[in-house]
Protein backbone atom coordinates (compact mmCIF):
# COMPACT_ATOMS: atom_id res chain seq x y z
CA UNK A 1 0.00 0.00 0.00
CA UNK A 2 2.97 2.53 0.52
CA UNK A 3 2.70 4.39 -3.04
CA UNK A 4 5.17 7.02 -1.87
CA UNK A 5 7.34 7.93 -5.01
CA UNK A 6 5.32 5.91 -7.24
CA UNK A 7 4.87 8.07 -10.33
CA UNK A 8 1.21 7.34 -10.57
CA UNK A 9 0.83 9.27 -7.45
CA UNK A 10 1.36 12.53 -8.37
CA UNK A 11 -1.64 12.27 -10.89
CA UNK A 12 -3.88 12.53 -8.83
CA UNK A 13 -5.59 15.77 -7.09
CA UNK A 14 -6.10 16.82 -3.81
CA UNK A 15 -4.66 15.72 -0.45
CA UNK A 16 -2.28 12.60 -1.09
CA UNK A 17 -1.83 10.29 2.21
CA UNK A 18 0.22 7.74 2.16
CA UNK A 19 1.10 5.00 4.54
CA UNK A 20 4.50 4.19 5.22
CA UNK A 21 6.94 1.87 7.93
CA UNK A 22 7.00 3.59 11.02
CA UNK A 23 10.23 4.28 12.82
CA UNK A 24 9.46 3.90 16.66
CA UNK A 25 11.28 3.58 20.21
CA UNK A 26 11.43 0.14 21.71
CA UNK A 27 9.78 0.72 25.15
CA UNK A 28 11.94 -2.20 26.11
CA UNK A 29 14.95 -0.13 25.40
CA UNK A 30 14.23 3.14 26.92
CA UNK A 31 13.33 4.08 30.33
CA UNK A 32 9.81 5.15 29.42
CA UNK A 33 8.41 6.92 26.14
CA UNK A 34 7.20 10.06 28.20
CA UNK A 35 10.68 10.55 28.73
CA UNK A 36 12.54 9.96 25.03
CA UNK A 37 9.60 12.26 23.84
CA UNK A 38 9.63 16.30 23.08
CA UNK A 39 7.87 19.42 21.95
CA UNK A 40 8.48 20.05 18.55
CA UNK A 41 12.07 21.58 18.00
CA UNK A 42 11.25 25.34 17.43
CA UNK A 43 8.90 25.34 21.01
CA UNK A 44 11.46 24.03 22.87
CA UNK A 45 13.09 26.73 25.58
CA UNK A 46 16.27 27.14 25.26
CA UNK A 47 18.58 26.32 27.04
CA UNK A 48 16.54 25.56 30.02
CA UNK A 49 14.29 23.29 28.17
CA UNK A 50 16.68 21.50 25.74
CA UNK A 51 19.03 20.69 29.37
CA UNK A 52 16.07 19.10 31.34
CA UNK A 53 14.81 16.84 27.75
CA UNK A 54 18.95 16.04 27.30
CA UNK A 55 19.12 14.91 31.06
CA UNK A 56 15.32 13.05 31.39
CA UNK A 57 16.67 10.42 29.03
CA UNK A 58 19.83 9.47 26.86
CA UNK A 59 17.50 8.62 24.17
CA UNK A 60 15.37 12.02 24.28
CA UNK A 61 14.18 12.60 20.56
CA UNK A 62 15.99 16.45 21.24
CA UNK A 63 19.33 14.77 20.97
CA UNK A 64 18.43 14.02 17.12
CA UNK A 65 15.71 17.45 16.67
CA UNK A 66 18.43 19.65 18.65
CA UNK A 67 21.73 18.16 18.30
CA UNK A 68 24.01 19.62 20.21
CA UNK A 69 28.21 20.66 18.61
CA UNK A 70 30.13 23.78 17.85
CA UNK A 71 29.50 24.44 14.21
CA UNK A 72 26.09 23.50 12.44
CA UNK A 73 27.93 20.84 9.98
CA UNK A 74 28.63 19.21 13.63
CA UNK A 75 25.84 19.42 14.69
CA UNK A 76 24.26 17.76 12.15
CA UNK A 77 26.60 14.87 12.07
CA UNK A 78 25.96 14.35 15.16
CA UNK A 79 22.42 13.80 14.93
CA UNK A 80 23.00 11.38 12.37
CA UNK A 81 25.75 9.55 13.61
CA UNK A 82 23.55 9.06 17.03
CA UNK A 83 20.26 8.04 14.32
CA UNK A 84 22.51 5.32 13.28
CA UNK A 85 23.51 3.83 16.84
CA UNK A 86 19.96 3.83 17.61
CA UNK A 87 19.26 2.11 14.76
CA UNK A 88 21.54 -0.37 15.63
CA UNK A 89 21.20 -1.11 18.88
CA UNK A 90 17.39 -1.55 18.29
CA UNK A 91 16.44 1.33 20.47
CA UNK A 92 14.48 2.77 17.28
CA UNK A 93 12.60 -0.09 15.51
CA UNK A 94 11.08 -0.19 11.89
CA UNK A 95 7.29 -0.99 12.17
CA UNK A 96 7.16 -4.16 9.70
CA UNK A 97 3.82 -3.31 7.57
CA UNK A 98 3.13 -0.01 6.28
CA UNK A 99 0.62 1.74 7.69
CA UNK A 100 -1.33 5.07 8.87
CA UNK A 101 -1.66 5.95 12.60
CA UNK A 102 -3.90 7.28 14.48
CA UNK A 103 -2.40 9.67 17.03
CA UNK A 104 -4.38 11.19 20.24
CA UNK A 105 -3.59 13.36 22.65
CA UNK A 106 -6.17 14.16 25.76
CA UNK A 107 -5.22 17.08 28.54
CA UNK A 108 -6.44 16.56 32.66
CA UNK A 109 -9.75 18.73 31.20
CA UNK A 110 -11.29 16.97 29.05
CA UNK A 111 -9.64 17.70 25.79
CA UNK A 112 -9.08 15.14 23.35
CA UNK A 113 -7.64 15.69 19.66
CA UNK A 114 -7.43 12.88 17.36
CA UNK A 115 -5.99 12.97 13.66
CA UNK A 116 -4.15 10.68 11.31
CA UNK A 117 -0.34 10.43 10.74
CA UNK A 118 0.95 9.89 7.15
CA UNK A 119 3.76 10.91 4.50
CA UNK A 120 1.92 13.52 2.37
CA UNK A 121 2.42 14.31 -1.04
CA UNK A 122 4.42 17.77 -1.02
CA UNK A 123 2.81 20.47 -3.12
CA UNK A 124 3.65 23.43 -4.77
CA UNK A 125 1.82 27.10 -3.01
CA UNK A 126 0.18 26.85 -6.93
CA UNK A 127 -1.65 23.72 -6.25
CA UNK A 128 -3.60 25.36 -3.58
CA UNK A 129 -3.87 21.99 -1.83
CA UNK A 130 -1.53 23.20 1.70
CA UNK A 131 -1.94 26.31 2.48
CA UNK A 132 0.73 28.46 4.71
CA UNK A 133 -0.65 31.57 6.70
CA UNK A 134 2.69 32.83 7.80
CA UNK A 135 5.98 33.90 6.31
CA UNK A 136 9.30 31.78 6.78
CA UNK A 137 12.49 32.52 7.89
CA UNK A 138 15.15 31.54 5.19
CA UNK A 139 18.22 30.54 7.51
CA UNK A 140 15.76 28.11 9.76
CA UNK A 141 14.25 26.35 5.98
CA UNK A 142 18.53 25.84 5.65
CA UNK A 143 18.39 24.94 9.17
CA UNK A 144 16.04 22.24 9.33
CA UNK A 145 17.07 21.28 5.23
CA UNK A 146 20.74 20.41 6.50
CA UNK A 147 19.48 18.06 9.34
CA UNK A 148 17.02 16.44 7.10
CA UNK A 149 19.50 15.69 5.02
CA UNK A 150 22.04 14.61 7.37
CA UNK A 151 19.65 12.23 8.91
CA UNK A 152 17.92 10.75 5.55
CA UNK A 153 14.64 11.21 8.02
CA UNK A 154 11.45 13.45 8.69
CA UNK A 155 12.06 13.53 12.56
CA UNK A 156 8.53 14.86 13.83
CA UNK A 157 5.52 15.35 11.84
CA UNK A 158 3.77 18.89 10.61
CA UNK A 159 0.44 19.67 12.17
CA UNK A 160 -2.06 20.24 9.16
CA UNK A 161 -5.70 20.84 10.02
CA UNK A 162 -8.37 20.26 7.36
CA UNK A 163 -12.42 20.45 7.71
CA UNK A 164 -14.02 17.36 7.15
CA UNK A 165 -17.89 16.86 6.50
CA UNK A 166 -18.75 14.69 9.59
CA UNK A 167 -20.34 11.51 7.06
CA UNK A 168 -19.62 7.61 8.26
CA UNK A 169 -16.91 7.14 5.00
CA UNK A 170 -15.34 9.78 6.19
CA UNK A 171 -11.21 9.77 7.41
CA UNK A 172 -13.13 10.42 11.01
CA UNK A 173 -15.17 7.23 11.21
CA UNK A 174 -11.95 4.96 10.41
CA UNK A 175 -10.43 6.67 13.27
CA UNK A 176 -13.37 6.33 15.74
CA UNK A 177 -13.28 2.83 14.56
CA UNK A 178 -9.66 2.36 15.29
CA UNK A 179 -9.42 3.85 18.71
CA UNK A 180 -11.82 1.13 19.62
CA UNK A 181 -8.34 -1.51 19.93
CA UNK A 182 -5.42 -1.26 21.89
CA UNK A 183 -3.18 1.63 21.09
CA UNK A 184 0.57 0.65 19.74
CA UNK A 185 1.59 2.93 22.44
CA UNK A 186 0.48 4.84 25.06
CA UNK A 187 2.43 7.33 27.66
CA UNK A 188 1.52 10.84 29.63
CA UNK A 189 4.13 12.96 29.39
CA UNK A 190 5.00 15.78 32.11
CA UNK A 191 2.45 18.12 30.70
CA UNK A 192 -0.15 16.32 31.83
CA UNK A 193 -1.31 15.36 28.27
CA UNK A 194 -1.80 11.83 27.53
CA UNK A 195 -0.45 10.52 24.08
CA UNK A 196 -1.45 7.31 22.17
CA UNK A 197 -0.78 5.59 19.03
CA UNK A 198 -2.63 3.17 16.29
CA UNK A 199 -1.29 1.85 13.40
CA UNK A 200 -4.15 1.07 10.60
CA UNK A 201 -3.05 -1.61 8.15
CA UNK A 202 -6.46 -2.57 6.74
CA UNK A 203 -6.43 -2.06 3.03
CA UNK A 204 -10.04 -1.07 3.21
CA UNK A 205 -9.33 1.69 5.83
CA UNK A 206 -6.34 2.71 3.36
CA UNK A 207 -8.51 3.11 0.40
CA UNK A 208 -11.28 5.20 3.01
CA UNK A 209 -8.87 7.65 4.41
CA UNK A 210 -7.26 8.18 1.36
CA UNK A 211 -10.46 8.49 -0.82
CA UNK A 212 -11.53 11.19 1.47
CA UNK A 213 -8.61 13.45 1.54
CA UNK A 214 -8.46 13.41 -1.61
CA UNK A 215 -11.32 15.95 -1.45
CA UNK A 216 -9.84 18.19 1.07
CA UNK A 217 -7.66 21.23 1.57
CA UNK A 218 -5.22 21.67 4.12
CA UNK A 219 -4.05 24.65 6.29
CA UNK A 220 -0.51 24.70 8.42
CA UNK A 221 -1.50 25.13 11.73
CA UNK A 222 2.29 24.48 12.94
CA UNK A 223 5.21 23.38 10.76
CA UNK A 224 5.58 26.08 8.28
CA UNK A 225 9.79 25.93 8.05
CA UNK A 226 9.78 22.31 8.01
CA UNK A 227 6.94 22.10 4.57
CA UNK A 228 9.11 24.88 3.36
CA UNK A 229 12.26 22.29 3.50
CA UNK A 230 9.80 19.35 2.26
CA UNK A 231 9.53 21.67 -0.88
CA UNK A 232 12.93 22.26 -1.04
CA UNK A 233 14.79 18.62 -0.21
CA UNK A 234 11.77 17.63 -2.87
CA UNK A 235 13.03 19.82 -5.74
CA UNK A 236 16.81 19.06 -4.56
CA UNK A 237 16.04 15.01 -5.03
CA UNK A 238 13.60 15.29 -7.81
CA UNK A 239 10.64 12.98 -8.53
CA UNK A 240 9.98 10.41 -8.20
CA UNK A 241 11.77 10.20 -5.10
CA UNK A 242 10.85 9.14 -1.05
CA UNK A 243 11.55 13.18 -0.74
CA UNK A 244 8.02 13.90 -2.96
CA UNK A 245 6.21 13.09 0.54
CA UNK A 246 6.61 14.70 3.74
CA UNK A 247 5.57 13.70 7.51
CA UNK A 248 2.65 15.37 8.93
CA UNK A 249 -0.22 14.96 11.42
CA UNK A 250 -3.86 15.79 9.81
CA UNK A 251 -6.55 17.04 12.13
CA UNK A 252 -10.16 17.67 10.75
CA UNK A 253 -11.21 20.63 13.05
CA UNK A 254 -14.75 20.35 12.17
CA UNK A 255 -14.08 17.48 14.89
CA UNK A 256 -11.39 18.49 16.83
CA UNK A 257 -10.69 22.42 17.04
CA UNK A 258 -7.75 23.40 17.66
CA UNK A 259 -6.45 26.00 20.48
CA UNK A 260 -4.78 29.04 19.29
CA UNK A 261 -2.29 31.03 21.31
CA UNK A 262 0.10 33.33 20.71
CA UNK A 263 3.63 33.13 20.19
CA UNK A 264 5.88 35.94 22.10
CA UNK A 265 8.89 37.77 20.93
CA UNK A 266 12.22 38.49 23.08
CA UNK A 267 14.21 41.21 22.35
CA UNK A 268 17.50 40.42 23.51
CA UNK A 269 18.85 44.07 23.36
CA UNK A 270 16.44 46.45 23.84
CA UNK A 271 15.70 46.88 27.64
CA UNK A 272 12.13 47.81 28.91
CA UNK A 273 12.75 51.67 29.73
CA UNK A 274 14.18 51.98 26.79
CA UNK A 275 11.82 50.60 24.56
CA UNK A 276 8.92 52.57 26.51
CA UNK A 277 10.88 55.11 26.01
CA UNK A 278 10.62 54.65 22.31
CA UNK A 279 6.85 54.67 22.70
CA UNK A 280 6.12 57.82 23.37
CA UNK A 281 4.19 59.74 21.21
CA UNK A 282 3.20 56.83 18.77
CA UNK A 283 1.33 54.50 21.15
CA UNK A 284 -0.50 54.43 24.90
CA UNK A 285 1.75 53.00 27.64
CA UNK A 286 0.37 52.23 30.78
CA UNK A 287 2.41 50.50 33.75
CA UNK A 288 0.37 47.62 35.69
CA UNK A 289 1.46 46.18 39.10
CA UNK A 290 -0.47 43.23 38.66
CA UNK A 291 0.23 39.53 38.08
CA UNK A 292 1.05 38.20 34.57
CA UNK A 293 -3.17 36.14 34.79
CA UNK A 294 -4.38 39.77 35.13
CA UNK A 295 -2.32 41.46 32.71
CA UNK A 296 -2.67 38.68 30.18
CA UNK A 297 -6.64 39.85 30.84
CA UNK A 298 -5.63 43.36 30.71
CA UNK A 299 -4.39 42.52 27.07
CA UNK A 300 -7.49 40.63 26.11
CA UNK A 301 -9.65 43.38 26.39
CA UNK A 302 -6.97 46.21 25.20
CA UNK A 303 -7.07 43.80 22.20
CA UNK A 304 -11.02 44.15 21.40
CA UNK A 305 -10.56 47.74 20.74
CA UNK A 306 -7.19 47.67 18.94
CA UNK A 307 -3.96 46.73 18.29
CA UNK A 308 -2.67 45.63 21.86
CA UNK A 309 0.93 44.54 23.34
CA UNK A 310 2.07 44.08 27.22
CA UNK A 311 5.83 44.22 27.61
CA UNK A 312 7.44 42.82 30.51
CA UNK A 313 11.64 42.62 31.52
CA UNK A 314 11.39 44.63 34.41
CA UNK A 315 9.08 43.28 36.91
CA UNK A 316 6.02 45.09 36.16
CA UNK A 317 3.80 44.83 33.15
CA UNK A 318 3.28 47.77 30.51
CA UNK A 319 0.15 47.51 28.45
CA UNK A 320 0.85 49.55 25.23
CA UNK A 321 -2.34 50.30 22.62
CA UNK A 322 -4.22 53.03 20.94
CA UNK A 323 -1.28 53.51 18.29
CA UNK A 324 -0.83 56.74 16.07
CA UNK A 325 -3.21 56.32 12.86
CA UNK A 326 -0.76 58.78 11.26
CA UNK A 327 2.20 55.56 12.35
CA UNK A 328 0.41 53.38 10.62
CA UNK A 329 -0.69 54.80 7.80
CA UNK A 330 3.63 55.77 6.95
CA UNK A 331 4.35 51.98 8.13
CA UNK A 332 2.02 49.24 7.64
CA UNK A 333 1.61 48.50 3.68
CA UNK A 334 -1.53 49.36 2.08
CA UNK A 335 -1.59 46.53 -0.69
CA UNK A 336 -2.97 44.23 1.40
CA UNK A 337 -6.20 43.40 3.16
CA UNK A 338 -7.55 45.20 5.85
CA UNK A 339 -7.78 41.45 8.06
CA UNK A 340 -3.58 41.55 7.78
CA UNK A 341 -3.11 45.20 7.80
CA UNK A 342 -5.23 45.30 11.16
CA UNK A 343 -3.37 42.44 13.04
CA UNK A 344 -1.23 42.80 15.89
CA UNK A 345 1.43 40.95 14.38
CA UNK A 346 1.91 42.72 11.63
CA UNK A 347 2.03 46.26 13.39
CA UNK A 348 4.52 44.64 15.69
CA UNK A 349 6.73 43.82 12.71
CA UNK A 350 5.92 46.70 10.24
CA UNK A 351 5.58 49.64 12.90
CA UNK A 352 6.98 48.57 16.51
CA UNK A 353 10.46 46.52 15.36
CA UNK A 354 10.86 48.26 11.92
CA UNK A 355 10.50 52.02 12.62
CA UNK A 356 10.22 52.33 16.63
CA UNK A 357 12.69 49.74 17.95
CA UNK A 358 14.67 48.99 14.98
CA UNK A 359 15.29 45.34 15.51
CA UNK A 360 15.12 43.22 12.58
CA UNK A 361 12.81 40.62 12.64
CA UNK A 362 15.16 37.20 11.41
CA UNK A 363 17.99 37.85 13.66
CA UNK A 364 18.71 35.86 16.21
CA UNK A 365 20.74 37.59 17.95
CA UNK A 366 18.33 40.75 18.61
CA UNK A 367 15.02 39.14 18.70
CA UNK A 368 14.05 35.72 19.95
CA UNK A 369 10.28 33.23 19.22
CA UNK A 370 8.63 31.98 22.25
CA UNK A 371 5.72 29.98 22.67
CA UNK A 372 5.53 29.93 26.58
CA UNK A 373 4.41 33.27 28.04
CA UNK A 374 5.66 32.70 32.01
CA UNK A 375 9.28 31.80 30.36
CA UNK A 376 9.66 34.51 28.14
CA UNK A 377 8.72 37.25 30.94
CA UNK A 378 10.95 35.51 33.16
CA UNK A 379 14.49 35.11 29.92
CA UNK A 380 13.53 38.82 29.73
CA UNK A 381 13.95 39.67 33.61
CA UNK A 382 16.87 37.61 33.82
CA UNK A 383 18.57 38.82 30.45
CA UNK A 384 17.49 42.33 30.64
CA UNK A 385 15.39 42.54 27.75
CA UNK A 386 11.84 43.16 26.64
CA UNK A 387 9.49 40.47 26.33
CA UNK A 388 6.83 41.66 23.92
CA UNK A 389 3.32 39.13 24.95
CA UNK A 390 0.92 38.77 22.26
CA UNK A 391 -2.61 38.53 21.79
CA UNK A 392 -3.72 35.17 19.95
CA UNK A 393 -5.93 35.63 16.85
CA UNK A 394 -8.96 33.69 16.11
CA UNK A 395 -8.31 31.20 13.71
CA UNK A 396 -11.07 31.87 11.19
CA UNK A 397 -9.15 34.96 10.55
CA UNK A 398 -6.13 33.09 9.77
CA UNK A 399 -7.73 30.12 7.23
CA UNK A 400 -10.10 33.34 5.43
CA UNK A 401 -6.08 34.97 4.79
CA UNK A 402 -4.60 32.09 3.90
CA UNK A 403 -7.67 30.72 1.11
CA UNK A 404 -6.86 34.50 -0.28
CA UNK A 405 -3.25 33.59 -0.84
CA UNK A 406 -1.94 36.05 1.92
CA UNK A 407 0.73 35.33 4.45
CA UNK A 408 1.00 36.26 8.13
CA UNK A 409 3.74 37.44 9.57
CA UNK A 410 6.16 34.94 10.63
CA UNK A 411 5.33 33.50 14.02
CA UNK A 412 1.96 34.87 14.35
CA UNK A 413 -0.05 31.76 15.31
CA UNK A 414 0.74 28.94 17.63
CA UNK A 415 -1.96 26.27 17.21
CA UNK A 416 -2.24 23.24 19.04
CA UNK A 417 -1.67 21.01 21.10
CA UNK A 418 0.89 20.10 18.80
CA UNK A 419 2.10 16.65 18.52
CA UNK A 420 4.50 14.89 20.69
CA UNK A 421 7.80 14.51 18.84
CA UNK A 422 9.53 11.29 19.70
CA UNK A 423 6.61 8.57 18.82
CA UNK A 424 6.64 8.17 15.26
CA UNK A 425 9.62 9.15 12.36
CA UNK A 426 9.96 8.13 8.80
CA UNK A 427 12.85 6.98 8.08
CA UNK A 428 13.65 8.29 4.06
CA UNK A 429 15.41 4.66 3.05
CA UNK A 430 12.97 2.33 5.03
Amino acid sequence: MNTAGHPEATARRGLELTPFRGLRYDPDRVGSLAAVTSPPYDVVVRPDGLHQLQDSDPHNIVRLILPQADTPDARNEQAAKTLRRWLSEGVLTTDREPGLYVYEQQDGEGMIQRGVIGALRVSDPSEGLVLPHEDVMPHVVADRAALMRATSANLEPLLLTYRGNGTTADTSSVIERTIEGPPLLATTTEDGFSHRLWSITDPADLTRIQSDLTRRQALIADGHHRWATYRRLRAEHGSPSPWDYGLVLLVDTARYPLRVRAIHRLLHTLPVPDAVTALDGHFRVRRLEVPLAEALEALADAACAGNAFLLAGDGSFHLVDRPDPRLLARTVPADRPTAWRTLDATVLHATLLAHVWHIPEDDPTRIAYIHDTAATVRKAERDGGTAVLMHPVREDVVRDLARQGVTMPRKSTSFGPKPASGLVLRALDA
